[in-house]
């Protein structure tokens, strides 16, 4: 986490630069810029934009979202972009008030999750958050949750939604100037392909299988696009920085043994000790995977299909 300025010290100051945004053209290039909040709605922005615009990703790659904070650089890069691309649903907390005055100042800001069918998130009459599959079951989460109120934020772990996407970023393009030809219309067509591919190689587990205990509830949208069941997670939340209660960790391994569990899903921000507990008590293995980290080849598709393929390899194994 970066710590080296008081955040809304950092906000404040920044506020009089951002307000002026929208004009500059990068690095003296003469091309737009594209600034990206993520490594992987920055590996698609790159494919689709190609040589038409300079494209800066704020987070480096592999970092968790929920713990990250933007540095006063990373601030003021919103100011001079020609179009800002963001996850959306307070993914990027620590972003909020910097993308609202880049907005004011008529910074064009595109978030990604407006063109997805979003994962709702609800709050029951004890005043208790949940989030919505697709069967209509809830799954309880920290009141802490308040910063994901619009829905669940993990969007990615869907091809074909950000298949959907990646078409309404060559409309956002298009009218703000920057030509990238057919290309959205390309990756849309290829995610779709995946999409496809993924939905086969999930038939290798299961029906009865399907079941995922994950680090925290970050594969909702997986998991409604790939027939999997979310039963737990060790941490109950949106965001891997919620807290999470020793009677909540008791119902978890009550869970996973009523349920016949055999792996627990870790990821980056999962207490490792608390997963490792969990595991030795219960006789669950602990695969870790990467829900953050784009792979060598930079490529989004290539992301997925190692995911996927990680689950599907310790489900049916």
């Amino acid at each position: 986490m970066n710590s080296r300025f008081p955040f809304p010290v950092v906000v404040a100051s920044l506020l009089a630069v951002v307000a002026c945004g929208g004009d500059a053209e990068s690095g003296g290039t003469g091309r737009p810029s594209v600034v990206v909040s993520t490594p992987i709605l920055g590996a698609l922005v790159t494919e689709i934009v190609g040589d038409s615009a300079e494209v800066t990703v704020l987070m480096p790659n592999g970092v968790d979202p929920h713990g990250w904070e933007a540095s006063p650089k990373e601030i003021e890069a919103l100011s001079s972009a020609d179009v800002v691309v963001i996850n959306g649903l307070h993914l990027e907390e620590s972003l909020d008030e910097a993308i609202d005055a880049a907005r004011d100042g008529g910074v064009r800001i595109f978030e990604a999750a407006d063109h997805v069918d979003v994962i709702e998130h609800t709050e029951d009459e004890s005043g208790e958050s949940h989030t919505e599959d697709e069967s209509g079951e809830s799954h309880s989460e920290d009141e802490s949750e308040h910063e994901h109120a619009d829905g669940d934020p993990h969007i990615w772990t869907d091809a074909a939604a950000m298949a959907d996407v990646a078409l309404a970023l060559g409309d956002e393009f298009a009218e703000a100037g920057i030509d990238v030809g057919d290309r959205a219309s390309v990756v849309y067509e290829r995610l779709l392909t995946l999409d496809n591919d993924l939905s086969k190689s999930v038939e290798a587990v299961e029906a009865s299988e399907r079941k995922l205990v994950t680090g925290h509830e970050s594969l909702a949208y997986l998991a409604r696009r790939y027939g999997f069941e979310l039963v737990g997670a060790v941490i109950p939340g949106l965001s891997s920085e919620s807290e999470v209660s020793a009677g909540e960790l008791a119902e978890l391994k009550q869970v996973i043994v009523a349920e016949k569990v055999g792996v627990i899903f870790s990821e980056a921000g999962t207490p490792d000790q608390v997963v490792e507990a969990i595991a030795d008590e219960t006789g669950a293995d602990v695969v870790v995977l990467d829900t953050h980290l784009l792979p060598e080849d930079g490529t989004y598709d290539t992301f997925m299909t190692e995911l996927v393929s990680a689950i599907v390899s310790a489900l049916s194994s």
